[in-house]
């Protein structure tokens, strides 16, 4: 990895071709920019929240990873499962490595699943989300692009409060 996409200096995805390979391309990109404000945060810099309610990057990731494996492999495949924990509350076993690691999995994971959906109107096998209603591939890839980017948007904050790094 370079030192850009370390900082996550990179743009925007080119992928314009067809609508599944163009979200997916900005749901990586901004899972990218997420990842990126994580690394290289030593434990205690990860941990400490950068504002009154309590967020910290490393609480961000640990949410996001909840959300993949929600929305991707419960809701989506179905996969029998405990709901994960959408909190950011931290454990004192969660560390940069074993969050980022979950995160990646989860990830991995939900890819492959987006891979297999051959067509982005497939609804998911479960009801979910806060209205109980039955979503499609398409509803969840555009979903979870609005909620990491919203939540990159929390770590590009969090992170240049704790050491001053900016960029994407």
């Amino acid at each position: 990895m370079t030192e850009t996409q370390q900082r996550g200096d990179i743009g925007p995805p080119d992928s314009d071709s067809d609508e599944k390979s163009t979200l997916l391309a900005f749901l990586n990109y901004v899972r990218e920019a997420v990842a990126g404000k994580a690394r290289c945060l030593d434990d205690r810099q990860g941990r400490t929240p950068g504002v009154p309610s309590g967020t910290s990057v490393f609480g961000l990731v640990k949410h996001l990873t909840a959300a993949e494996l929600y929305w991707f492999h419960w809701a989506f495949e179905g996969v029998d499962f405990e709901h994960p924990d959408f909190g950011m509350d931290l454990s004192e076993g969660d560390s940069a490595d074993s969050l980022l690691a979950a995160y990646g999995s989860a990830i991995e994971r939900s890819n492959e699943i987006i891979e297999r959906c051959s067509d982005l109107s497939h609804p998911c096998a479960r009801a979910a989300g806060k209205a109980g209603a039955v979503r499609s591939m398409r509803w969840v890839l555009v979903h979870m692009i609005e909620e990491t980017a919203r939540h990159a948007g929390h770590a590009d904050i969090l992170r240049e409060q704790t050491d001053g790094s900016i960029g994407r």
